[in-house]
């Protein structure tokens, strides 16, 4: 977005653009629940006086000069949380939807690590943080469309029931593009992307990931 926002906006007001990521589900914080997040920016000064502006005693805010790595990890976590989603629905257990946050973290971190980002920062609350609450949380939309998913729904019937977007969903087309492109490997974006897009069945796609080559880690 923060991109969009510089093809937009005068070049005077480009040095002003922030990004704002990490594991902040909205209704926890409305209901004043304690909370942290990154602001990023090119421009140091920006990222700043954003945090000035957003900082409180329950909303702790850090500042980063990474807002490519801000900017994936704020995206792309959707996708792996509507795998971890669908990873509950079939009651595949703890130990399976621990690999998928893992091995989704190292799948975040080489794409956007192609696109010009520090792959440290995929350690922080923009990658693993919010990664973590999106892929765990009832809250979260993108978790909730993946359960959905695994119960047989298609994806249109959930868009079509749902108040509020899953964004996830839009984000796998865009990511295994930008991934192509790249030259970067995204398993578990792909397997998402047959279930969603391509028709394929969810259990033949799920042994398709299970049953790829074995590597080292």
């Amino acid at each position: 977005m923060s991109e969009v926002l510089a093809d937009e906006l005068p070049s005077g007001m480009h040095r002003g653009i922030c990004a704002l990521s990490g594991p902040n589900l909205s209704r926890e914080i409305i209901g004043s629940k304690p909370a942290s997040t990154v602001i990023a920016s090119a421009d140091v000064d920006a990222a700043c006086t954003a945090q000035r502006i957003t900082n409180s005693n329950l909303f702790r805010v850090y500042t980063n000069e990474d807002i490519v790595g801000v900017e994936f990890g704020g995206a792309l976590k959707n996708i792996i949380a509507l795998a971890a989603g669908v990873c509950d629905g079939l009651n595949y257990g703890d130990n399976a939807k621990a690999a998928i946050i893992t091995r989704g973290l190292a799948e975040i971190g080489r794409l956007a690590e192609a696109a010009g980002a520090n792959p440290l920062t995929l350690a922080g609350l923009a990658g693993m943080g919010d990664l973590i609450a999106t892929c765990s949380s009832s809250l979260s939309r993108n978790q909730y469309f993946g359960r959905r998913l695994a119960l047989g729904d298609s994806a249109e019937t959930i868009r079509a029931s749902m108040d509020n977007v899953a964004e996830g969903v839009d984000t796998v087309a865009g990511a295994i593009t930008v991934a192509n492109r790249l030259g970067i490997e995204m398993p578990i974006a792909q397997t998402m992307h047959k279930i969603i897009f391509e028709s394929v069945p969810l259990e033949r796609a799920v042994q398709e990931l299970m049953e790829r080559a074995p590597r080292p880690e």
